[in-house]
């Protein structure tokens, strides 16, 4: 067995070791949310309240809050100034909906304060599209025909999206800080339910971590691929 077979296997090993870590920590923000979701926070204040509070005292009011379909659909739309939560965290008092508003509260405030780390990640939203759109295909093309060449190109325009996604880190480190610091600043944590909504937002933020690793292996297990010699 010569070195390059040595370093594939390798390449591999690793790769299924990062997926089956991401999957681990979805599994984890799924435990770790569901948990946190049946305890009301303290102050009875649902997560549309919270962030409702959070950007009033941080004097964004270009803000509308609105509620959107779907389980952790929870995101923040720097296009047309809107802060959608999940259907329950928008109703819901509970710590993982406090801790979860409080965080996209944080991305409206980096949009509103000229954030250069939203700035970059927003830059390469093209790019990242572009990814998604080709890279999948030209790589499955790769596969079909065994074509190194094709292999290596769709992992070059895979990178757009992984480049995205370690631009998103940052982002979403600092959108959590935020939102920490802020419900600190406003009497809303206190003891166990403090440490509830750090591990919320620490969950949260280990998914794009692992997220970032996942497509990491997966580029190199294409480079792998598309740099053995053809049969």
């Amino acid at each position: 067995m010569g070195i390059g077979a040595v370093d594939t296997t390798t390449v591999y090993l690793i790769a299924g070791a990062a997926f089956l870590a991401s999957w681990l920590v979805k599994r984890w923000l799924q435990s770790t949310y569901s948990k946190w979701s049946q305890v009301p926070n303290s102050h009875g204040i649902t997560g549309a309240q919270t962030a409702a509070v959070i950007l009033a005292k941080n004097g964004v009011n270009n803000v509308r809050i609105e509620s959107v379909k779907g389980k952790l659909s929870d995101h923040y739309d720097p296009e047309r100034d809107i802060l959608r939560l999940s259907t329950e965290n928008f109703h819901q008092a509970s710590v993982a909906a406090m801790a979860v508003s409080a965080h996209e509260a944080g991305h409206a405030m980096q949009d509103a304060h000229r954030d250069v780390r939203m700035a970059l990640r927003r830059f390469l939203v093209p790019i990242a599209a572009l990814g998604s759109r080709l890279g999948p295909m030209i790589v499955f093309f790769g596969f079909i025909s065994g074509s190194g060449f094709l292999l290596r190109l769709g992992a070059f325009l895979l990178a757009g999206m992984l480049l995205f996604q370690l631009a998103t880190l940052p982002v979403e480190f600092n959108a959590s800080r935020r939102a920490l610091r802020n419900l600190q600043e406003l009497g809303l944590l206190a003891g166990e339910q403090e440490a509830g909504t750090r591990r919320v937002l620490n969950a949260a933020a280990l998914t794009y971590v692992a997220a970032a690793a996942t497509s990491i292996a997966y580029l190199a297990t294409l480079m792998a691929q598309g740099s053995r010699p053809a049969v």
